[in-house]
């Protein structure tokens, strides 16, 4: 089931577009390891056809034809070296939610800066069965775009440091007030 985006919109999407293309002029594009050779080729085009006219539901959708998740990953062991472990059955969704509403916190947090807009709330995008504790805390909190658009781009593959988007199948997001 798609994250629910409340404000995605024409403009949010175009806005989408231009954080996409900010990632790959800076050659900071995410290309996540559950990617296969194939799906690394397609990704991009993929990502732009879903924030153009669909949601992270119709990028699941399409990174999981044609062998474009890769069934096994390799993997740190604690004692040291590597092995092979099997990637996540979700790994599509995982990487289709993720990806796909960090470009949305980002052009909110654009349009918010556009508009003079000082703050974006941070909202329950998507239900989960057992939210994480830190999640519910920050539910209805806000955040200045400025610091939120900020915090994304310099940590375009790692956890950004102010919380939102708070991890794998975390289900926040943002919305304009």
């Amino acid at each position: 089931m798609s994250l629910y985006y409340s404000n995605l919109d024409e403009r949010t999407r175009g806005l989408m577009l231009e954080e996409m293309d900010y990632d790959i002029a800076n050659n900071q594009l995410h290309i996540s390891p559950f990617l296969s050779g194939q799906g690394q080729r397609d990704y991009p085009n993929l990502l732009r056809e879903a924030i153009q006219s669909g949601d992270d539901e119709t990028l699941a959708k399409d990174l999981r034809a044609h062998r474009r998740i890769n069934r096994t990953l390799p993997r740190r062991k604690p004692e040291g070296g590597y092995m092979v472990a099997a990637a996540p059955v979700n790994a599509a969704r995982i990487l289709a939610e993720s990806e796909f509403n960090r470009f949305y916190i980002r052009a909110l947090a654009r349009r918010a800066i556009e508009d003079g807009i000082k703050e974006l709330v941070v909202y329950r995008a998507k239900q989960v069965r057992n939210p994480r504790p830190e999640s519910e805390a920050l539910i209805e909190t806000t955040l200045s775009p400025e610091a939120l658009l900020g915090d994304l781009r310099a940590h375009p593959d790692q956890p950004p440091s102010l919380g939102v988007p708070s991890g794998p199948n975390s289900g926040l997001s943002v919305r304009l007030p």
